[in-house]
């Protein structure tokens, strides 16, 4: 199923217009909340073929699939950006001020939120071993999703 979800696609367009970068976590966070499911946010640098291929193989087709719809927020984030950003306090910051403050030094690395902001799952950082790294992404998100509904 992966190999087929990055051949489908492949290509500059898939990983850089396929993801959502963050912009209000607040917002985000209150939409979890409704509809019970965590936020994966997957830290990312312009210059990182690893976060290319995390997004192209993985990320950007869960963000596409409608069944993660019902499992996870996805959400980017680039580590050093000056791009405005609401934490999930509703305080603004900026893409690379809450990359530093969640201590986010290497990428991609991939964090699981509840809907207060805390995290959820141990961070992925790194692409680790590409044959594991779908099944150590679903951990994550099931961790949160317990979290986020109590279980």
């Amino acid at each position: 199923m992966i190999l087929a979800w990055g051949l489908a696609l492949s290509g500059a367009a898939g990983a850089a217009s396929g993801l959502i970068h963050a912009k209000n976590f607040q917002a985000d966070a209150h939409a979890a909340a409704k509809r019970q499911v965590p936020i994966l946010v997957v830290f990312t640098s312009p210059v990182c073929s690893y976060c290319d291929r995390a997004k192209r193989e993985y990320l950007v087709p869960m963000h596409k699939d409608p069944a993660y719809r019902s499992r996870v927020i996805i959400r980017e984030v680039t580590m050093g950006a000056t791009t405005p950003l609401i934490g999930f306090d509703g305080a603004p910051t900026t893409e690379g001020a809450f990359a530093a403050a969640h201590k986010v030094f290497m990428v991609p690395t991939v964090m699981v939120f509840d809907t207060h902001g805390v995290a959820a799952s141990e961070a992925i950082v790194g692409l680790l071993i590409a044959d594991y790294y779908f099944g150590y992404l679903e951990a994550a998100i099931d961790e949160g999703m317990r979290k986020v509904r109590g279980n």
